[in-house]
Parts: C-alpha cells; sequence; structure tokens
C-alpha cells in the first residue's frame, strides 16, 4: 500500500489491518491444506489464523472508529451505499455477514486454541461450510467490491487456497 500524503490516520490502520488479516488467512489456509503432508505446519496454521483474526477484528474497530463513528446505523447505510454504487439496491444487510464473519473467525480461533483435539475431529462438512463462507466473503469483499490493486491482490489471495488444494488432491493422487 502506497501512503500519500493526504492518506489519513484513520484510513491507513483500516486498510493495512485489513491486509494483514488477508495475507494471514491466504497463508494460514495454504498451511492448513498443505499441513497433512507436513505435520509442523498445523501450528504455524494456528498462529497465523489467530493473527489474521486478531488483524480482522482491530479492522473493524477501525472502521468503525475512524468512519462510521462507532454507529451500525451509520455503518449499514455506507454498505447500503457501496452497495446501491454496485448492484443498483441500496442494502445495507451485508454488515451483518460482517458481523458473523467476526463471530465465526473469533469462535473458530478459540475452539483451535482451547481444545486443539476436538477442533481436528469437527465434521468436515461443517470445515468446508465454514471456509467456503470465508472465501465467499473474502472474494466479494476484495474482487466484487474491490477496485484496481485491491481486485488484483484479492484475486491472487483468492488463488492461494485454490492452488493449495489443487497441489495437494494432485500430489496425494499421484502418490496413490
Amino acid at each position: 500500500m502506497v501512503i500519500s500524503p493526504s492518506m489519513t490516520t484513520g484510513l491507513f490502520l483500516t486498510r493495512s489491518f485489513i491486509w494483514l488479516a488477508l495475507i494471514a488467512y491466504a497463508l494460514a489456509i495454504g498451511l492448513m491444506i498443505l499441513s497433512p503432508e507436513h505435520p509442523g505446519w498445523r501450528l504455524r496454521a494456528r498462529s497465523v489464523w489467530t493473527f489474521g483474526c486478531i488483524a480482522f477484528l482491530a479492522h473493524v474497530l477501525c472502521a468503525f472508529a475512524y468512519f462510521h463513528h462507532w454507529s451500525h446505523t451509520e455503518a449499514y447505510r455506507e454498505t447500503a451505499r457501496q452497495t446501491a454504487a454496485l448492484t443498483g439496491r441500496a442494502w445495507g444487510g451485508g454488515i451483518y455477514f460482517n458481523y458473523l464473519l467476526a463471530a465465526l473467525w473469533i469462535a473458530d480461533v478459540s475452539w483451535w486454541w482451547l481444545a486443539p483435539q476436538s477442533f481436528d475431529r469437527r465434521p468436515r462438512w461443517l470445515a468446508i461450510a465454514w471456509h467456503v463462507f470465508f472465501f465467499f466473503m473474502v472474494f466479494n469483499g476484495t474482487i466484487v467490491f474491490g477496485h484496481g490493486p485491491v481486485r488484483v491482490l484479492g484475486v491472487d489471495i483468492c488463488l492461494v487456497p485454490i492452488a493449495c488444494w489443487w497441489y495437494r488432491r494432485r500430489h496425494l493422487t499421484v502418490v496413490r
């Protein structure tokens, strides 16, 4: 991210924290997907996943502090404005998906730290549903609603889990 003289501290912090969260997401998901072949990577994935969650929460706090004046109503209106600019329909309900992402990510990190064996045995459908939802949020936040370099970096971040999954699937097929 290039910092121009006109970029405010709030904008810089808000953007920096979301990019840290997104980079941590890509790194952690890659480590998670490839960890069966590299057991030590699983612990690294948990640490990076946790860092990503903290960075995302810092992003949300900065957005509310610097842009929405701690007002859900204002955040809802801004979400509606951005959605209308893209789709022609002013709907702010997307803010609730962000709240859900935050709650689920906190729950996921907490579960992984507090009960790692249970976390590792969670139903496959639950892990898949969670990561599909997470990917959907990243894709929409960076590619659908993003512009310029954000969109390009979003494509790169979204390609990481796809490439890791493809590599692992191909590698396991060859090994078997």
